[in-house]
């Protein structure tokens, strides 16, 4: 922190004697160029008058010639300086100030969910969504009040996560040596992934000490496997888990399969777990939830001049008894998700109160190969509430336990033991 605020009060210094230093090194001239002169004390009051940006006379005319306050004379300013006077010359990229721009104009927006893409940004994010890529094997999520990232479990016992011991919970602090708390999840995830064979590095706060370790991954080829599900046999009954970790193009056939292979092997009752779910697509979460509905609205979207889209489920719809988990990091199509199914009646949720995300964004190519995502509607659950940074609460509200922070297993979730007690009830009030 000392270091941070030094580095601050010197950069101002600087900052104010540099002022002082170039205030009279350029004009501009009437064909709107920068004009650079030598500071020389020896300068008559005319030609420091020129400074200001007028012809060396005092015409208020000039005025009209050079907008001193518009965005493209005060870049041009900026580049001359920099062409100018800039030590490294050699560092100088045409391209990564052209793209540093482009990401201002959406950092300005001050929305977290708005950013611009880089080719290779938005190469990496549709790779992710839409089959197997070469990365570290991990679902992470990001809380998007502190940009806290951190690891929701490893997506198999071999992937390269697990074998370097990563665990949920863990805290992502650095990838590279670059501190990612705050930026954009995807681009964190960009910087994960690579070719396989090669290595990166992920300095991590370990859940279970809050020690902080570097830890080297060989990236290796993953399949994007975002559902995973088993049977559970309890009080003679048998109730199928489902676990969701978020809504991507591959998670709708994943959960339609694993859903009908739990139903045709025997399965009374269904938990769907979207815990720490940061959310994902609405063509999949709406996919998803269609079978599970009667026929009515899923959700509805509306943009800012008011225009409305509408998701709907069909009349056709699947009669059986289901719990959904939630927690504070279920988000956004998580959202739609329970807010459906608890508006419908159709679950109970179970867990504590999700994130509070009511808005929905656009990622749209801009034709070079580059992309931005924008906020573009904010949407709404079947009962017509909006539920952005206000949440959804559960039904039964139950605290993960002690336990099964510090030791976990499938076996101690005490809000899973919950959801299938829930099934349980709804399964032996229907005999």
């Amino acid at each position: 922190m000392k270091k941070f605020v030094v580095g601050l009060l010197l950069g101002l210094a600087f900052g104010a004697l540099a002022a002082g230093i170039v205030l009279n090194l350029y004009y501009v001239d009437s064909q709107n160029k920068i004009v650079f002169e030598k500071n020389d004390d020896k300068k008559d009051d005319q030609e420091t008058t020129t400074t200001s940006g007028s012809s060396g006379k005092k015409d208020d005319s000039s005025k009209d010639d050079v907008d001193l306050g518009s965005v493209s004379f005060k870049k041009k300013m900026i580049r001359s300086y920099i062409d100018k006077y800039f030590l490294y010359e050699d560092r100088i990229d045409e391209a990564a100030i052209a793209e540093s721009e482009y990401a201002a104009m959406l950092n300005s927006l001050k929305d977290p969910y708005s950013v611009y893409y880089t080719k290779e940004e938005y190469d990496s994010l549709m790779e992710t969504t839409t089959g197997n890529y070469c990365g570290i094997g991990a679902y992470v999520t990001q809380d998007a009040t502190t940009g806290v990232i951190t690891i929701v479990k490893p997506v198999s016992d071999v992937a390269p996560a697990a074998k370097v011991g990563l665990q949920a919970g863990d805290i992502v602090y650095k990838v590279n040596g670059k501190e990612v708390t705050g930026i954009d999840l995807n681009l964190v995830v960009a910087d994960m992934k690579g070719e396989a064979g090669t290595d990166v590095t992920l300095t991590i706060i370990k859940a279970d000490t809050g020690e902080t370790v570097d830890v080297v991954i060989t990236r290796e080829e993953v399949e994007i496997v975002t559902v995973d599900s088993r049977m559970v046999k309890e009080d003679g009954h048998n109730v199928g888990y489902i676990q969701v970790a978020s809504f991507d193009e591959v998670t709708v056939n994943q959960f339609q399969t694993q859903f009908n292979d739990l139903v045709n092997d025997g399965a009374e009752g269904i938990v769907i777990d979207l815990r720490d779910n940061p959310g994902g697509l609405v063509d999949s979460v709406t996919e998803m939830l269609d079978p599970l509905l009667p026929e009515g609205t899923i959700v509805y979207m509306e943009d800012k001049n008011g225009a409305r889209t509408d998701y709907d489920s069909d009349k056709e719809c699947i009669d059986i008894p289901m719990a959904v988990l939630i927690n504070g990091n279920s988000a956004s199509a998580s959202e739609i998700f329970a807010g459906a199914v608890r508006d419908y009646g159709v679950a109970t949720l179970v867990g504590t109160k999700t994130f509070g995300k009511g808005i929905a964004q656009s990622i749209i190519p801009l034709g070079d190969g580059s992309a931005i995502k924008l906020t573009i509607e904010q949407y709404f659950i079947p009962s017509g509430v909006c539920i952005h940074e206000v949440g959804i609460e559960p039904d039964v509200k139950v605290e993960l336990s002690d336990e099964a922070r510090e030791n976990y297993s499938f076996e101690n979730d005490n809000q899973i033991e919950t959801g299938i007690d829930e099934v349980i009830k709804q399964i032996e009030s229907e005999r």
